[in-house]
């Protein structure tokens, strides 16, 4: 052969061992890679070390446990191979992508049944990655790309998840009832090109079993969805017009308490997104999904929705709408009474009763209270402004449409709080006249009672206030702003941990909420209330990261400083406080407070004195 005849010749430029070991390889014709594609499983212990270092032989032992009681007999069930044990890891190959996944989901949420049984600081997590690739073979080892790319998928899994690659999520795709979340394109080390990812979703505890029962477990009551709007219009500008039809569907449907309505938040997370409506209803738990879109042209809109069963994907009912304008109120209480009509034997008839609300004249009553909404929002003087001008003419427009009449009242609310007005006592009259409007034009309508009672709270009125903000959970278990209320309101009349416990229910309902600084401003005070000055401090400071926290957040942030003994801290806090609001003074702090218990009061003060305010 010519390579064994340039043998000799390699030997003068060779170091002689690597030449002569090469050239026994080429003479014994072994020299030779195998390959073969493989579906390679990569699992890792979250929190290695922290265990060794708590607790070796324990760890060890059960460690040794799992993989005997376990892992053993799963590899065996879905025909898997252990390719290399570490001390926090394995690493096993199997023939088929749907036999590592069913693998993965089967261990995972048998650690998650043990966990539940183990303290918190002995829990053994895994993390777990799934990639299908092309593996050399050296032994009974595999080495190559494939194997990195499922370790890099397992550090990229959550503690207790797993995450796949595209390559695998092909395989599974059509052959599994599963839901993936598409984390997208993620560049790693030691990997050239970027690598698409994919979250396995796994059923909470109230869930039946994937393995065994593909079917979410549903809540009692009829549960729907309610998915973005699609903007047909080809208008950018009109974008708000499609969210705020599905945001206000949304409402109404709240209103019935013998619904199950998913809050807006977790349905516009699908927003631009065109998912199979069987793995919304899965990753949700809902039995019904509401999808449309809306086109608007001129003076006319048209409005298209369909019902859909989740778990089937079977169309129960479709519409079309077109409409002038200045019916879209009309519009939009045919459709959600004809949702709920589709559903009637679930729903008791006095439940299905709905609040009537006069339609305007037109449109501009609701794109006005739309506008006013992202205004509010923005939490600064100017923006809140022009909220109250755009609620204003949005009420004069349609005189009995309770939701601008709110929008209104919360306005002059944050007015009110944050010094906007000149005159505080006139702002109050006039917020708490419109807010027993709101009521008044739609008594079940859970944000009108929410905003009166802010008002109302305001007044010193605290028992009213605690009233209205019950009937708004009544009216809405689903409503975060209602539980936010009622925490406040317990703030001021003293009753400090059911306030905390309201402020993390409105967290847990809405954690991405506009008015989240508010939720974590009233959980502060309470918490310095209570004395609890290290947490207060905690959750202050996580308060004033958010990016429209205001002046108040700031100062409530202070005065848990001076308290906890941290005086430059809290006179930088101050110092920002000042550039906020450069009137800011103690009288500030009296108006808009209003404790039952005035040493709840005098307690913020001297925290805020401890770092500088003058007193």
């Amino acid at each position: 052969m010519a390579v064994e005849r340039s043998l000799p010749f390699s030997r003068q430029w060779w170091p002689l061992k690597v030449a002569s070991a090469l050239e026994i390889v080429l003479r014994n014709r072994e020299w030779r890679v195998e390959r073969k594609l493989a579906a390679i499983l990569a699992a890792d212990v979250v929190g290695y070390s922290r265990l060794m270092g708590d607790d070796e032989v324990s760890t060890l032992i059960a460690l040794k446990s799992l993989r005997e009681e376990l892992f053993k007999p799963k590899e065996e069930q879905y025909r898997g191979r252990t390719v290399k044990l570490m001390g926090d890891g394995t690493l096993l190959e199997f023939g088929s992508v749907v036999d590592a996944v069913q693998f993965a989901i089967d261990v995972q949420l048998a650690m998650r049944e043990r966990n539940s049984r183990v303290p918190p600081e002995k829990q053994i997590i895994y993390r777990i990655g799934i990639n299908l690739g092309d593996v050399i073979i050296e032994d009974e080892d595999i080495y190559g790309d494939g194997v990195n790319v499922a370790s890099r998928l397992e550090a990229l899994a959550e503690p207790g998840g797993i995450c796949i690659s595209r390559a695998a999520r092909d395989q599974v795709r059509d052959r599994m009832e599963i839901t993936l979340e598409d984390l997208g394109e993620i560049t790693v080390k030691n990997i050239v090109r970027p690598i698409r990812c994919f979250a396995v979703f796994l059923p909470t505890a109230e869930n039946n079993s994937m393995a065994s029962d593909p079917q979410p477990h549903l809540p009692a009551k009829p549960s729907i969805a309610v998915l973005p709007f699609q903007n047909m219009s080809g208008d950018a500008e009109q974008e708000f017009f499609a969210d705020g039809m599905a945001e206000d569907i949304i409402t109404s449907l709240s209103r019935y308490r013998s619904l199950f309505v998913i809050a807006r938040n977790s349905t516009f997370a699908y927003k631009g997104k065109s998912p199979d409506l069987r793995d919304v209803s899965r990753e949700l738990g809902v039995r019904y999904i509401l999808e449309g879109s809306v086109r608007k042209g001129g003076n006319r809109v048209r409005v298209t929705a369909q019902l859909i069963e989740g778990e089937t994907g079977n169309h129960i009912w479709a519409e079309r709408y077109d409409r002038n304008l200045d019916d879209i109120f009309a519009l939009q209480d045919e459709i959600t009474e004809t949702i709920v009509s589709a559903i009637g034997p679930e729903i008791d008839q006095v439940e299905r009763e709905r609040a009537k609300r006069l339609p305007p004249e037109n449109l501009s009553a609701w794109e006005l209270y739309q506008r006013g909404l992202w205004h509010l929002y923005r939490f600064n003087h100017d923006d809140n402004n022009i909220a109250q001008r755009l609620f204003q003419n949005s009420c004069e427009n349609a005189p009995n449409f309770a939701p601008a009449l709110s929008g209104l009242t919360h306005a002059i609310y944050y007015a009110f709080m944050h010094g906007y007005t000149t005159d505080r006592e006139a702002s109050l009259e006039k917020a708490y006249q419109k807010g027993r409007t709101a009521v008044g034009v739609d008594e079940r309508d859970a944000d009108a009672h929410f905003a009166l009672g802010r008002i109302l709270y305001l007044r010193r009125e605290l028992t009213a206030s605690l009233k209205e903000f019950e009937a708004a959970i009544s009216l809405n278990p689903n409503f975060a702003h209602a539980y936010l209320g009622h925490g406040t309101a317990l703030l001021f009349d003293g009753q400090l941990v059911e306030s905390i416990d309201a402020c993390d229910r409105a967290a847990r309902l809405s954690p991405h909420d506009p008015v989240m600084w508010t939720i974590q401003t009233v959980k502060t005070m309470s918490l310095v209330c209570l004395n609890r000055i290290n947490e207060a401090v905690d959750v202050g400071r996580e308060c004033i990261r958010q990016p429209t926290a205001p002046w108040t957040a700031y100062l409530v942030f202070a005065s848990a400083l001076g308290l906890a003994g941290d005086k430059s801290g809290g006179a930088r806090v101050l110092t920002k406080i000042n550039e906020m609001k450069p009137d800011f003074s103690v009288d500030d702090v009296l108006h808009i407070f209003p404790f039952r218990d005035p040493s709840h009061l005098e307690l913020v003060v001297s925290g805020l004195g401890n770092v500088g305010l003058e007193l």
